[in-house]
């Protein structure tokens, strides 16, 4: 369980209790970032892609994966970014042996060519850390091994049996963002980031053979929405999935069960519903 640490807002002086939330590691373990208690928590000004994102290490496995920064919403109005202690900052025993092994390729799971080897450091969008220990901007995949867009992949890294989903309860835009990449991550996609093509509503997820539209907003997706999905994902002779905040309208329903795009509706707690007979038939793939 994660420890009790005080919080001070350094805007309006207002002291919290805050206990950093704990994310599922792939081997079933819980997982939670170590606070800093040294330094200061940061107002949090404007959201990037990159700095919402921490490195945490599986106590069990020893697995490093990228999860949402720990962050506290005081009442006066401030967001803070809470600090954290990353693997492989100067603040961890050790610190110069992880840098060693990232020039080698050794441990890493990269080679001093730049390849990659079977035990790689994963983030819940699957890319590999480069050495600023954060997840590459873009990172394109292997267009080559993709199936049509008609076929929906199955999942080739899901472990059997799957834990339980553990949702991110859903406050904001970038929960559901999150919500959704984690769930693609416990069918068993690996790779998953931002998709190259931006959508017209909402935010573009991809992983290997599989894109993914969130609509965060509380509008029905629309007829619309579904076929540029569609056609995004002809495009990248990929598969897609749609995760909705607000639902669909029913010509959207409708052609989604024509074109072969399993719909999710993504509820307050963060756990995504499935919504027609092929988001059914794609969470059974992952099992």
């Amino acid at each position: 369980m994660s420890e009790n640490v005080p919080v001070r807002c350094p805007a309006c002086r207002r002291e919290h209790v805050y206990a950093a939330p704990s994310h599922p590691c792939v081997c079933g373990a819980p997982v939670a970032p170590v606070l800093d208690r040294s330094a200061l928590p940061e107002p949090v000004t404007h959201h990037t892609w990159d700095e919402g994102w921490v490195t945490i290490r599986c106590g069990a496995c020893g697995r490093a994966d990228h999860w949402p920064r720990p962050e506290l919403g005081c009442p006066c109005g401030v967001l803070l970014r809470i600090p954290v202690t990353e693997p492989g900052t100067d603040s961890d025993a050790g610190a110069s042996g992880t840098d060693a092994a990232h020039s080698s390729g050794a441990d890493t799971g990269e080679s001093p060519e730049g390849g990659s080897h079977e035990g790689s450091h994963e983030g819940p969008y699957g890319s590999s850390r480069d050495h600023s220990g954060r997840p590459p901007r873009k990172h394109r995949a292997d267009r080559a091994n993709r199936l049509p867009a008609a076929a929906i992949p199955l999942p080739r890294t899901a472990p059997a049996p799957r834990p339980a989903f553990q949702p991110v309860v859903i406050r904001t835009a970038r929960d559901a963002v999150t919500a959704a990449a984690l769930y693609l991550r416990w069918l068993g996609y690996r790779d998953i980031r931002r998709a190259d093509q931006r959508p017209p509503s909402g935010i573009g997820l991809a992983a290997r053979g599989i894109v993914a539209q969130v609509d965060p907003t509380v509008q029905p997706a629309s007829l619309r929405d579904v076929e540029c999905l569609w056609l995004t994902a002809m495009t990248e002779s990929a598969g897609c999935v749609y995760f909705s905040l607000a639902g669909y309208e029913e010509d959207a329903r409708v052609c989604a069960d024509s074109l072969g795009i399993p719909l999710f509706v993504l509820d307050l707690t963060g756990t995504p519903q499935p919504v027609n007979s092929l988001a059914d038939d794609l969470i059974a793939t992952g099992d």
